[in-house]
């Protein structure tokens, strides 16, 4: 057999079975790795170019070589799920480099750590006084969670006494000009729905690249053409200025009329509707 035959075999042969381990191992990002994990990858990485490109040794060996390093991280990770000692001897513990403001130095030092790459990881959380931080902690990840005092924190509906609907997955239901019909049916639509939306929206499904259902159950599109403009959804503001004009009748009525029942039923008619009103207003309005 020819030598770049052979090595096309054995590197095939390797990379389907890193595939296969790494599938088992489980998918992590960079950033996620631990130092152990990350040691293992490189070896791994190492050890399948040997077996693939060293046509004198036995390929059996490295296949070997690979599943050791495979099996042990996997059993420690299995160990690791159960004991809590075990987990912080392997994968390490997080650091607190900030509390209450001011930095903890000799945790620093420990860390090796310096206050210009400690700045730096702030910026990347768009922070840029310490004095404005609760608490940063350094995970064993080498990533810095940062928790702002409650003052510099964001505005969320809660703070503002809004009560907000239950947001459900946006479904992508047309990609590549192809309808997916399983998101569309996880979205509670179908095919007669969608035909009608995109009617509305004067496109066809080949000229849409991608499809979505938003939690609002609206359609929205980005066509392959980016000189098209496509209307955006109106249903919802319509709606919210329907009740609002329903509210103004119910009030007109009310001043309108001569009978007590009558005045008084429009009355109550108008208080229900202005508080629904002020339930869907930001979900309707925009």
């Amino acid at each position: 057999m020819a030598d770049w035959l052979h090595i096309v075999i054995r590197a095939f042969s390797a990379l389907v079975i890193l595939f296969v381990l790494t599938r088992i191992l489980g998918k992590k990002q960079i950033s996620q790795l631990t130092f152990f994990e990350y040691v293992i990858g490189i070896t791994l990485g190492d050890l399948a170019g040997v077996i693939s490109t060293d046509v004198e040794s036995n390929f059996m060996h490295g296949v070997i070589a690979i599943l050791v390093w495979c099996l042990v991280p996997f059993v420690l990770e299995l160990l690791t799920l159960k004991s809590k000692t075990l987990r912080t001897w392997f994968e390490g513990k997080g650091t607190v480099l900030i509390k209450d403001g001011k930095v903890l130095e000799d945790n620093l030092k420990k860390e090796r750590y310096t206050g210009d790459e400690l700045l730096e990881q702030l910026r990347t959380k768009s922070v840029f006084r310490v004095a404005d931080v609760e608490f940063a902690m350094l995970e064993s990840s080498g990533d810095l969670s940062v928790l702002l005092k409650s003052e510099f924190q964001p505005l969320t509906p809660k703070h503002l006494g809004m009560k907000l609907g239950t947001e459900k997955p946006t479904q992508t239901v047309i990609m590549d000009g192809v309808i997916l019909k399983e998101p569309l049916a996880a979205a509670g639509k179908g095919i007669g729905w969608l035909q009608t939306e995109l009617d509305k929206l004067g496109v066809t499904k080949e000229n849409v690249f991608l499809g979505h259902v938003d939690t609002n159950g609206e359609l929205t599109v980005d066509l392959y053409d980016d000189k098209l403009q496509v209307p955006q959804p109106r249903e919802r503001p319509a709606l919210l200025a329907t009740l609002k004009k329903c509210e103004a009748d119910l009030e007109l009525y009310s001043l309108t009329t001569k009978h007590p029942d009558a005045k008084k039923m429009y009355q109550d008619s108008s208080v229900v509707m202005t508080k629904v009103i002020q339930d869907l207003h930001t979900l309707l309005r925009s």
